[in-house]
């Protein structure tokens, strides 16, 4: 085999590398290679930028990660819950990380053979509490609180959330304090003058990937409202 030769074989590897990489990314990424599902839910009405939407129940998979700091408290939640989707749940047995992480039917989620893969969802849900700050994945919607996979890990739950009424403000940019509590403050400022019952906490909802740019992150600061 000649010098080139070797070197085109060298730069083929390395392309098939750099690929197999940046597959990972680019599917989790969701918005970029794949649909991403997301709760089901109906626009009321929209009033000065704040979306007032009607949503469906849906389950979550949720964590308490116990720290004052919002980044920490995302980056744990995030990878119990990831671990979680990705078979430490009911009946798990040592699967390669493979991407995207793959959806089955929910036939499939109530047999033990085998560890459960679930599909991302979008979004990723985030709020303080007394205990911590609550992370949260979104089911794929035809799972129930009864066929979705028990978690292996006791730090993570289940739990069902009920239809309820939303009060939604977007917003891009960076997943900073000072960004969501800018844009959490006008929420609440424009709720309060226009004499909207709150019932809820505040909620932040990150839909994008980490490594998308700030400028096209699609984000969301919510509360649930008394409904009419």
């Amino acid at each position: 085999m000649n010098l080139l030769m070797c070197i085109t074989q060298i730069h083929l590897k390395t392309k098939r590398t750099l690929a197999l990489l940046a597959l990972p990314a680019l599917l989790l990424g969701g918005d970029i290679a794949m649909a991403i599902e997301e709760p089901n839910f109906e626009v009321i009405e929209t009033v000065d930028d704040i979306e007032y939407r009607r949503y469906q129940p849906f389950v979550i998979a949720q964590t308490i990660v116990d720290t004052d700091e919002r980044s920490e408290s995302n980056n744990i939640g995030f990878r119990r819950l990831f671990k979680y989707i990705t078979g430490a749940n009911t009946g798990r047995q040592k699967i390669e990380m493979t991407a995207p992480v793959i959806q089955r039917d929910s036939a499939a989620a109530v047999t033990p053979a085998k560890g459960e893969k679930i599909a991302m969802t979008a979004p990723v849900q985030q709020f303080a509490t007394s205990e911590g700050w609550k992370v949260a994945f979104v089911l794929p919607l035809h799972f129930t609180i009864d066929s979705a996979p028990i978690p292996s890990s006791a730090d993570v739950k289940l739990h069902q959330v009920p239809s309820r009424t939303m009060a939604v403000l977007g917003f891009s940019g960076r997943w900073t304090d000072k960004n969501i509590r800018k844009h959490q403050d006008e929420l609440m400022n424009k709720l309060e003058k226009a004499g909207v019952e709150i019932i809820g906490e505040a909620e932040f909802a990150a839909y994008n990937a980490p490594f998308r740019p700030p400028f096209m992150r699609r984000n969301e600061v919510m509360v649930e409202i008394a409904s009419n």
